[in-house]
């Protein structure tokens, strides 16, 4: 899997960009808020139909203007795919593949990326709902039907927090949004749950190559293994809790609340690991990302590093760049060259972006 050809068109500050990536790299240069983690983002758009950055997609038109537009060539099996997307200031969305309308759910099976940006470093210090929304994207780009489930779950516990305002509550219907709750969301939580075993085995791995010594696990907050212990463990926690919902008028139950645990040598990482060590984690569960999307979907995913290498020592430096496969595509953004070998970048493109503006 490849992107050969980029164009973006108001896109935030890329007003006209047009970017030819016929290289397995691509290093973009650029100093701060020129629009290289913009390109990175259209291309995680293309792939997800989110941005990892905002939820509001007005934000990612460029002032002043009524639309913007992102147009792929990318080959996938021997294939050439065509890629367009375009959203308006009335929200209007367009997409097509090879230039005939789609839906959201085929467009998004299209294109694999696995983003690891600055924020993702903060991933063990972050909030809950930081951690919930990595987990949701990663393994959305394995199974594209995660996110309808997501979808209804989320309608369901809208419905139930808009009856839980009222100031008598009906509780027949509130039993009634219970149940659709426990059926979607004991979904969700074993879909979670088999995804971080499986990172889990892999990332562990790579975080012993790196850390010698140091001991990985991570344990998802709700209880239950199976589909019919979480069904039962959702079913008596939603009765137990049921006056503090009322009291509280919101749903305070579910995987919508719930939490990753991270622990090196037994010890919670949130809390006592050292800044290195929190990011030798998140670079081995970033990588572990990598290899199960590859072995789940046959294909290869492209690898975004989003200005993160500045904020790794030589150590997580190299390894990361040398646990990158050939056959995967990966874009660079970083405000210089310095961490680069002579050797690396004689087998990059470079491009550098100026005021949304790249130059080769």
């Amino acid at each position: 899997m490849k992107i050969t050809k980029l164009e973006l068109k108001n896109y935030r500050n890329c007003k006209n960009v047009c970017l030819t990536l016929d290289k397995q790299k691509t290093l973009i240069i650029g100093k701060n808020a020129q629009g290289k983690t913009n390109i990175l983002e259209s291309i995680y758009f293309l792939s997800s139909l989110k941005s990892p950055r905002t939820s509001v997609l007005t934000d990612l038109i460029t002032i002043g203007e009524s639309k913007m537009e992102i147009s792929a060539e990318m080959t996938k099996n021997d294939t050439t795919i065509e890629l367009d997307i375009s959203y308006s200031v009335d929200k209007k969305r367009e997409l097509k593949l090879n230039k005939v309308k789609t839906s959201s759910s085929n467009f998004k099976n299209t294109l694999k990326t696995v983003l690891f940006s600055t924020k993702d470093l903060l991933l063990l210090r972050g909030t809950p709902q930081d951690r919930r929304d990595w987990l949701d994207r990663a393994i959305s780009q394995i199974y594209p039907a995660y996110d309808e489930r997501l979808s209804v779950y989320d309608k369901f516990r809208i419905q139930k927090n808009n009856l839980l305002k009222n100031e008598i509550i009906d509780e027949a219907l509130l039993d009634i949004y219970n149940e659709q709750l426990v059926i979607t969301g004991a979904n969700i939580i074993l879909i979670r749950k088999k995804f971080l075993k499986e990172i889990e085995k892999t990332a562990y791995e790579k975080h012993k190559t790196i850390s010698e010594a140091e001991i990985f696990s991570l344990n998802y907050s709700a209880k239950g293994e199976t589909i019919n212990e979480i069904t039962d463990n959702l079913k008596t926690e939603l009765s137990e809790r049921k006056s503090e919902e009322i009291a509280r008028k919101q749903s305070c139950v579910g995987p919508h609340r719930d939490d990753i645990e991270f622990k090196i040598n037994d010890l919670d990482a949130t809390k006592f690991a050292s800044q290195g060590q929190q990011r030798t984690l998140v670079l081995a569960l970033k990588l572990g990302e990598l290899e199960i999307i590859e072995e789940k979907t046959g294909l290869s995913p492209i690898l975004l590093l989003d200005d993160v290498l500045a904020e790794l020592d030589e150590l997580r430096q190299n390894y990361l760049l040398k646990s990158v496969k050939d056959n995967i595509q990966t874009i660079i953004t970083s405000v210089d060259t310095l961490p680069f070998d002579e050797k690396f970048l004689k087998e990059v493109k470079i491009f550098s972006v100026t005021n949304g503006d790249i130059y080769q």
